[in-house]
């Protein structure tokens, strides 16, 4: 991983927990495969601790690495670094991607909640009118109880989206291609087609990974049919998004935006979405981050831990998988 993620992720703490189950290598942490120190080390590692900036782990790396029996990745993600080469030698791998999950349905559960409440408005609202407005003529539009409540793939951060929401009082949709109407049943939720999760949702997040048949997929057509007032909530990838009908949409009106991701990651600093009142754009901050990277490394040192005791991993990565994973 990258020096700047390991000194992020790994406490000291970590660290001695770490080496309380494996005999770590030296510093310093790798992040460049293909030097000569490099080399030195690869070539008596059996699991390698991975994290953000890994370079990917191809036939040649592997080649310098003849022990390599497990990939541990203490974060989401593995399509960045774990290549073919890695599933044909049968390596095994796995991915702190469940402990991921949880500060980005943390992030959107607060969201739905403050969205449904129409706080950041009313707050805005406030600090310019200096004012109480007349709170028994609150339109019924406000509030949380009652909300119909839309999530874009039971991806596993969707998932627990849904499990976070069971305390209040929300209808909660689902559309997964994936998932049947009985599985759905099983979550608590109700299965809908595409179409019809944005025209009943009075909040709709999205969760669905980013893929060749996902880019573009909330549309303009499936944007337009959203209910006026409607929010919008996007932690997944922001090209998942038609971002240029996003932005008429929300130019013209019609819907609110809790934007954690873009495309461009960053807008240009003249792009419309900025002065947008009605949009709330975050910098990629809903996943793991200040005390949550704790978390990633706990998860990636009970992994090694029951690697090591012949366990087997609690998150494993499958292969056939990797192609509906974000």
């Amino acid at each position: 991983m990258s020096r700047s993620a390991a000194d992020a992720v790994f406490t000291p703490r970590s660290l001695s927990e770490l080496g309380d189950v494996c005999d770590l290598a030296p510093p310093p942490v790798l992040d460049d495969l293909t030097s000569a120190h490099a080399r030195h080390v690869l070539a008596d590692v059996e699991v390698l601790v991975t994290g953000w900036g890994c370079p990917r782990l191809d036939a040649d790396v592997l080649a310098a690495a003849p022990r390599l029996k497990a990939v541990v990745h203490a974060a989401g993600s593995v399509r960045g670094h774990v290549t073919d080469a890695c599933w044909d030698r049968g390596v095994e791998v796995s991915s702190a991607a469940a402990a991921n999950a949880l500060p980005v349905a943390e992030y959107t559960l607060a969201m739905i909640l403050l969205h449904g409440k129409h706080v950041l408005e009313r707050a805005r609202d406030y600090r310019s009118t200096r004012r109480r407005d007349d709170w028994l003529h609150t339109s019924h539009q406000v509030g949380n109880y009652r909300r119909t409540v839309g999530i874009l793939s039971a991806s596993l951060i969707g998932r627990r989206v849904i499990e976070l929401l069971r305390p209040f009082d929300h209808e909660v949709l689902l559309h997964d291609p994936y998932v049947t109407g009985a599985e759905a049943a099983e979550l608590g939720v109700e299965w809908v087609e595409l179409p019809e999760l944005f025209t009943r949702s009075d909040l709709l997040s999205v969760h669905t990974p980013l893929l060749p048949a996902t880019r573009g997929l909330v549309s303009r057509e499936l944007l337009t049919a959203m209910r006026p007032g409607a929010a919008l909530i996007n932690t997944s990838r922001g090209a998942v998004v038609d971002q240029d009908a996003l932005t008429d949409v929300l130019r013209a009106g019609r819907i609110r935006a809790v934007l954690d991701v873009t495309d461009p990651e960053v807008p240009p600093p003249d792009h419309p979405l900025w002065d947008l009142q009605n949009a709330l754009i975050t910098p990629h901050l809903a996943g793991s981050q200040g005390s949550e990277w704790e978390r990633l490394a706990d998860t990636a040192v009970g992994e090694v831990a029951r690697w090591a005791a012949g366990d087997g991993f609690a998150h494993p990565v499958r292969r056939e998988r990797l192609a509906f994973l974000a």
